[in-house]
């Protein structure tokens, strides 16, 4: 049985977590012996020790499997194969029609946060009920967001406040009351949690991080309090918390804190391979090193196919990557369209036309032609199948593997790719500039002013042409998906603003297998859960 089960004896957890051996933690967050035994120990520093690992928990899952399942079933990507090579089973091709499968290898990482969870609860349990509230509200936020993880992409979902007993079955609880437990815990919590800001809070649970969580959760109220997946229609669902998001929205703009340019040249050194804490834009993110804190797979499937072994490459590198790529997740042809305002830096994420390659330290095109078998790189905006099925195949050929606009925003090296295929970038999950347009967002559904100024902070910092009038919800939608592209994000703006069910290649009406019902918002639960959790029943629609 796998420790992340739900089914644990708390013994055994226990025993997993007297021991901290994450090679990336600050070392006044390191100790060689349980701190709690030495009673002249700041008890915060007991409560780093112990969280250190569940802080980074989730850095495999959201490394790769989670974001497979978010941008394939969004309009950002959809999955290619080549001859068969990379249709693994289906998996990648699924979430592109929303004709997802319990058993997909892109949906397998549901134990994992459920662990996490159980991880979080044993730590809670071993401080013990005298513990203060500063002592527990980390722990809590972090159990809070894993939390969130299942609500948003599983429904309803198990609420675990404790250890489970030997044998105990957790039930999974309405998804309105998963949603109202978060609140809960969250507006308890914010007053315990730390306010700073510093390369010591990066990637751990701040007041900033669990407001930007509620922010989220209140922003996608009505979506998440709706009688079924189904039932939500965003043309006429009314949210009663926008003004609460506004709320926690201005306090994190007023903390002053934050901005969108420290810490970055510009938009595209934000997500590079040398990103880091000074970045002000991150609220909360997920830090990855190629050899302390592996995990982060992003290049692998989104680079050129037959990137290996050439020199010069698009990356703009004279070594070799010497670990293959899949360039098997492209760009859609629609939402390869939303990157064309004029001056506008986030055009540079995508990979379109005559390819050119990359200066390593600036990110932007040099004038030198990225070149394969004597000829330019050419990536085309439309995708042109060898058959009209499911497999969403291209070929193998030379052409083949230049259909489809690439994603570059997560900029690599070969020095760290060659380590495992993987990366150093670390993975923003909030950020400033997500709360500035969903506080635009929110004053736009409540008819009132104040979200062209919002607005216009995004466009201003990535060059782009300023709007005139207050943004239509429209506008914002497509402002989230230049903004957030390749983020995570995409599926959960497009169930929000009522477009999941949309047409985008090739989630189309008369594709094969795309599917287009409505209880396919949310991801079908991995089988191993079911297997192990006696009385849990499948998702309505799976």
């Amino acid at each position: 049985m796998k420790l992340n089960n739900l089914i644990l004896a708390a013994g055994l957890c226990a025993a997993a977590l007297t021991s901290c051996t994450d090679l990336d933690v600050s070392p006044n967050s390191q100790y060689t012996q349980d701190p709690s035994k030495n009673s002249g120990v700041d008890p915060m520093l007991v409560v780093e020790a112990k969280m250190a690992d569940v802080y980074f928990h989730l850095s495999g899952t959201l490394g790769r499997r989670y974001m497979e399942a978010q941008c394939l079933s969004s309009d950002e990507f959809t999955a290619i194969a080549f001859n068969g090579g990379y249709y693994d089973d289906g998996t990648y091709a699924h979430q592109a029609l929303h004709n997802s499968k319990a058993t997909d290898a892109s949906l397998d990482w549901y134990s994992d946060v459920t662990s996490g969870i159980t991880k979080t609860n044993t730590i809670l349990e071993e401080l013990g009920s005298s513990a203060s509230q500063q002592m527990t509200a980390p722990a809590r936020a972090i159990r809070a967001y894993f939390t969130w993880i299942l609500m948003d992409c599983f429904g309803d979902a198990p609420i675990l406040e404790k250890v489970p007993a030997e044998g105990e079955v957790i039930p999974r609880s309405p998804r309105k009351q998963v949603a109202e437990w978060i609140e809960k815990e969250l507006t308890e919590i914010i007053p315990y949690l730390t306010e700073d800001v510093t390369e010591n809070t990066y990637g751990k649970p701040t007041r900033w991080m669990a407001e930007a969580l509620l922010a989220k959760l209140y922003i996608n109220w009505a979506v998440y309090t709706a009688e079924s997946v189904d039932k939500y229609d965003a043309a006429t669902a009314s949210n009663p918390k926008l003004d609460d998001c506004i709320a926690v929205c201005n306090d994190i703009i007023n903390s002053g804190k934050f901005d969108l340019s420290s810490g970055a040249d510009d938009y595209l050194h934000k997500f590079s391979y040398d990103n880091s804490w000074k970045v002000k834009d991150f609220i909360y993110a997920m830090p990855y090193d190629a050899i302390n804190r592996q995990g982060l797979q992003y290049a692998r499937p989104r680079s050129f196919k037959d990137l290996k072994n050439l020199v010069p490459n698009v990356y703009g590198s004279e070594d070799k990557f010497t670990q293959s790529f899949g360039g098997n997740m492209v760009v859609t042809p629609e939402f390869a369209k939303l990157f064309s305002l004029e001056g506008d830096i986030r055009n540079l994420c995508i990979l379109r036309g005559d390819v050119f390659i990359r200066d390593a330290k600036t990110l932007r095109p040099t004038k030198q032609p990225f070149m394969f078998n004597g000829k330019q790189v050419h990536f085309t905006e439309d995708i042109k199948l060898i058959k009209q099925d499911n497999t969403i195949d291209v070929g193998n050929d030379d052409n083949a593997k230049q259909q489809g606009c690439h994603s570059i925003k997560w900029f690599t090296t070969p020095a760290d790719y060659n380590n495992g295929r993987n990366q150093s970038n670390d993975l923003p999950i909030f950020r400033y500039a997500d709360v500035l347009l969903m506080k635009a967002e929110a004053l736009t559904r409540l008819g009132q002013g104040g979200a062209k100024d919002l607005f216009n902070q995004i466009r201003a910092y990535a060059g782009a042409p300023q709007i005139t009038a207050e943004p239509t919800l429209q506008e914002l939608y497509e402002e989230r998906g230049r903004e957030f592209f390749d983020e995570n994000w995409r599926r959960n703006d497009m169930i929000r603003f009522g477009h999941y069910e949309d047409e985008f290649f090739p989630h189309y009406k008369n594709f094969p297998d795309a599917n287009f019902d409505k209880r396919h918002r949310i991801f079908p639960v991995e089988q191993e859960m079911l297997d192990l959790n006696p009385g849990w029943t499948q998702n309505a629609g799976y």
